[in-house]
């Protein structure tokens, strides 16, 4: 992980949102949307923001809970705070592949091995997409538009899940990847990956988490909502229940096309599909669509940028330490029994190369 690299892959993504900005305000015509963004009703731009923080917080708990899970129990909630909310500058990177900026940050800080905190952002996005296909199921029936995408990624995610609770099929994988020239050196790593991924997908997991993401993304479906009526649309049953099918399919349609921070993707998703179901002219949809892009993306980037500011001077301080397996077997044990969950690590091996290193 190199944190210049990171911030000239984000620079380069701001420069590609303000290509998507004036993109968007040419095709919506800039008198009209000029016009629009004066009829907005601004004094409801803190209502949207404050339900944007609901779901930045709700995602935190998240973060924090899946923390446990791997075994890592004394780190303070404000360096796990700090570090989830510094992963939020880099949601604008291809795929969000900069997100991996928060297991860097955990093994400098407390010196938790990367391969085993960077399924968090796995588990993460899977329990993000499965909530936002639950919140948009109902839109699925009544508009009964883009079911093939739901399907794809349905599939998709259900494939993922069998593969990360099926041993013997990863067994198989790991004794392939043993037996390749270059790759065989990183086995142990993929045997920890996989590990922690077994952990963080367990059923119960699962359900809490992706129950916790239907609440959090709820937050800014409701913002999306508030953003409609703000630009004077009727607040009814069905422009919620429009806004809860919308948002959620351009957000994922943003993350599985692996746009930096879904830009141009979700954009365009928000802008057509709100000209399609809403039937707003393209100038108001356009409208619309900049200010809750900015709302829910832009937004937490500026905030990711404050805090791992903050972070960045703290490492800056403190002395370079050794990253060390964390924690140890017999701590892996003793907080297995007390979880009643298996635990991340070496405890269970998968592939036949770490048991042969064992056993010798």
């Amino acid at each position: 992980m190199n944190l210049q690299k990171l911030r000239g892959r984000l620079l380069l993504s701001v420069l590609l949102g303000a290509a998507v900005f004036v993109g968007l305000s040419a095709y919506g015509d800039f008198s009209g949307v000029a016009e629009g963004l004066g009829d907005f009703q601004w004094g409801l731009l803190p209502a949207i923001l404050a339900l944007t923080c609901i779901n930045y917080l709700l995602r935190f708990v998240k973060w924090d809970f899946y923390l446990h899970q791997i075994g890592v129990r004394d780190l303070p909630k404000r360096d796990s705070f700090l570090m989830f909310f510094s992963g939020l500058a880099m949601v604008i990177t291809p795929g969000k592949v900069g997100e991996w900026l928060k297991s860097y940050l955990l093994r400098e800080v407390h010196g938790t091995p990367f391969a085993r905190s960077a399924p968090i952002l796995i588990a993460e996005r899977l329990t993000d997409t499965l909530a936002l296909l639950i919140l948009a199921a109902t839109g699925l029936i009544i508009f009964g538009q883009a079911w093939q995408f739901f399907v794809v990624v349905g599939v998709t995610a259900a494939v993922f899940l069998f593969l990360a609770r099926h041993r013997p099929a990863m067994q198989a994988i790991l004794r392939l990847v043993e037996r390749l020239p270059v790759v065989s050196r990183f086995a142990h790593l993929v045997e920890e990956f996989y590990e922690s991924t077994h952990v963080l997908v367990s059923p119960r997991n699962l359900l809490l988490m992706t129950a916790l993401s239907v609440a959090s993304w709820a937050g800014e479906v409701l913002a999306f909502y508030v953003t409609l009526l703000a630009l004077g649309l009727d607040a009814t049953g069905l422009l919620l229940l429009q806004a809860a099918f919308i948002l959620p399919v351009a957000t994922v349609a943003g993350a599985v096309l692996l746009t930096p921070g879904g830009l141009g993707v979700a954009e365009g998703g928000l802008t057509g599909l709100l000209q399609v179901i809403v039937d707003m002219p393209k100038s108001l949809a356009a409208v619309a669509t900049l200010i809750i892009r900015f709302a829910t993306l832009w937004f937490g980037v500026l905030v990711g940028m404050g805090t791992l500011t903050i972070m960045t001077r703290r490492l800056a301080l403190q002395p370079s330490r050794e990253v060390a397996p964390v924690p140890g077997a017999a701590a892996d044990e003793a907080w297995g029994q007390e979880s009643g969950t298996p635990v991340a690590g070496p405890a269970r091996p998968i592939g036949g190369a770490a048991a042969r290193r064992r056993g010798a």
